[in-house]
C-alpha cells in the first residue's frame, strides 16, 4: 500500500548512495524518518500496517495478531515501524520511526526539492535532521527471513530545513591562529 508523509523529519538516509544495513549486507538506499506518535502520519503509517496485513491472503485468519507481532519487536532490523526511546542518538526519544529500504536493482528513489526539481548530494539539501515529505509503499514480508511488514522508499522532498544532526563537530575560523604575518618559509619549533 503506497503513503505519503508530510514533513517527517530525517534521522538516517542513503538516498543518493546505495549502502549495506550492516557489513555483508546487500545494498540498499534507504531512509529513517520520525514523526509524532499519534500524529496524522503515525495514523497514515499504523492504517496502511493494518490494511497490508488484512490484505495478505496466507495471514487472512490471524492478520492481527501477525501484525501485533511484527510491532512488538519494535526493531528496524525486524519491523519498519519502531518507538525510538532507548535510543542513544539525538532526536530519536519520543518519536515514532519509519525505516525504509529500496533494493539497489529499482534505482536510486526519486530525490527532490520543494519546486519538484531534482536534487543532487552535493545541493546540501538533504540532511539529517531537515524535514522531507516521503512517498513509501507498504509490504508483508511473508518469507525464509520471517512474517514481518516492511516499507520501500518511493521518494524524498526536501521539506523545511532543521538543525541538522552530527556525529561530531567542525572547525571554524576562531580555532586557529591569523599566521598572514608570520612571513613565509618560517621554521617550525
Amino acid at each position: 500500500m503506497k503513503i505519503n508523509l508530510k514533513k517527517v523529519r530525517l534521522m538516517q538516509h542513503d538516498v543518493f548512495e546505495a549502502k549495506p544495513f550492516e557489513a555483508g549486507a546487500p545494498l540498499y538506499f534507504g531512509a529513517e524518518v520520525s514523526f509524532e506518535p499519534g500524529s496524522v502520519n503515525d495514523k497514515i503509517v499504523r492504517a496502511a500496517l493494518k490494511q497490508t496485513a488484512a490484505e495478505k491472503k496466507e495471514w487472512a485468519t490471524n492478520h492481527a495478531k501477525l501484525l501485533a507481532a511484527a510491532l512488538a519487536k519494535n526493531s528496524r532490523k525486524e519491523v519498519c515501524l519502531w518507538d525510538g526511546d532507548g535510543v542513544e542518538y539525538t532526536g530519536y526519544a519520543g518519536q515514532v520511526i519509519l525505516t525504509t529500504k529500496r533494493k539497489v536493482e529499482k534505482g536510486r528513489p526519486l530525490v527532490i526539492d520543494r519546486d519538484k526539481s531534482p536534487l543532487a548530494e552535493a545541493d546540501g539539501r538533504i540532511y539529517r535532521g531537515c524535514y522531507v515529505n516521503i512517498s513509501a509503499e507498504v509490504w508483508a514480508q511473508d518469507n525464509k527471513f520471517g512474517k514481518t511488514l516492511r516499507c520501500e522508499l518511493l521518494g524524498v522532498q526536501f521539506a523545511a530545513d532543521g538543525d541538522a544532526f552530527s556525529a561530531g563537530s567542525i572547525a571554524d575560523e576562531s580555532d586557529f591562529d591569523d599566521l598572514s604575518d608570520s612571513g613565509d618559509g618560517e621554521e617550525l619549533a
